[in-house]
């Protein structure tokens, strides 16, 4: 078994299919399907079931996926030690929440940036959900999510809290009135985002019923639909005075156990932390610093 072989099975677990496997790595099928077999004769096991549009892993199969992982790892951060002579370069890929995204980062990134000019710096958005599962497969060196974050195989460090608060239509004026109407529709990004999780718990604890999820894609769809009257919406109050700027809306206060929320920052645990990485998460410390001594 060489570490090619866990490679080339990692390349046809992610992408499910021997054929999308060969693209990913630029080869031919057959390719694929030899170091599959291969490392099945040498294993002893099955490890994929195979079926006319694809394939999907035994239970072998998933058990290999966390070793195969570490072992990949291991070999990405062998290549960064090697080459590491103290300065932050090279490639670093960070994750955000949109709501992280839009409050917290630009002054970071920007000064990230300026500092380490010689880092290829790329943040990439998405829900808590997205975001922890692409940090796990290695496709993030890092990531903002809502927490808390409990995983064997991720360090987490708390950045802040956030008090949550709840957005409707100027025509209502209180959550009595929410209450009232017995239902409501709710206007949110797509599935895996903590905040529609919340909103959804939060309503449920009213007694509200959801008559319609509508997911889409940016806040500002979002925010153009709730000052419709259409429905509700859920945001970090440090967003307020830059909704409110644009949008006719009502900020509704939660019960404080129903509010808060906290964003962390989440790293594999096994991973070589690189200077270009090191570096990131001290803006972000003195960054947060900032923001507590503000407050």
């Amino acid at each position: 078994m060489n570490s090619g072989d866990l490679q080339f099975f990692m390349a046809v677990a992610t992408t499910g299919g021997i054929g999308k496997a060969a693209e990913q790595l630029n080869t031919v099928q057959s390719n694929v399907t030899s170091r599959i077999q291969r490392l099945e004769v040498e294993l002893g096991v099955q490890l994929f079931t195979r079926y006319t549009r694809g394939v999907e892993l035994t239970s072998a199969g998933r058990k290999l996926i966390p070793i195969a992982e570490q072992v990949n790892t291991l070999l990405g951060s062998i290549r960064t030690v090697v080459h590491d002579d103290g300065t932050p370069q090279g490639k670093l890929i960070i994750g955000a929440m949109e709501t992280t995204t839009a409050l917290y980062l630009p002054d970071i990134l920007s000064n990230y940036a300026k500092d380490f000019p010689k880092v290829d710096l790329a943040l990439r958005t998405g829900t808590t959900t997205e975001l922890t599962r692409d940090v796990l497969e290695q496709k993030l060196d890092g990531a903002f999510v809502c927490g808390p974050i409990a995983h064997p195989r991720l360090h987490t460090e708390r950045i802040h809290a956030e008090e949550l608060v709840l957005l409707s239509g100027p025509h209502i004026k209180d959550l009595a009135q929410i209450v009232a109407l017995g239902e409501t529709s709710i206007f949110v990004l797509r599935l895996g985002c903590s905040y529609r999780q919340k909103l959804e718990d939060i309503l449920i604890n009213k007694g509200i019923s959801i008559a319609r999820i509508n997911e889409f894609g940016t806040f500002e769809a979002i925010f153009s639909c709730v000052a419709a009257g259409l429905g509700i919406s859920i945001v970090p109050r440090s967003m307020l005075p830059m909704i409110t700027a644009r949008w006719m809306l009502t900020a509704h206060t939660l019960p404080a156990s129903m509010a808060s929320v906290e964003t962390v920052f989440i790293r594999r645990t096994s991973t070589y932390i690189s200077n270009a990485l090191s570096r990131f998460i001290d803006h972000v410390q003195d960054a947060n610093h900032l923001r507590s001594n503000d407050g």
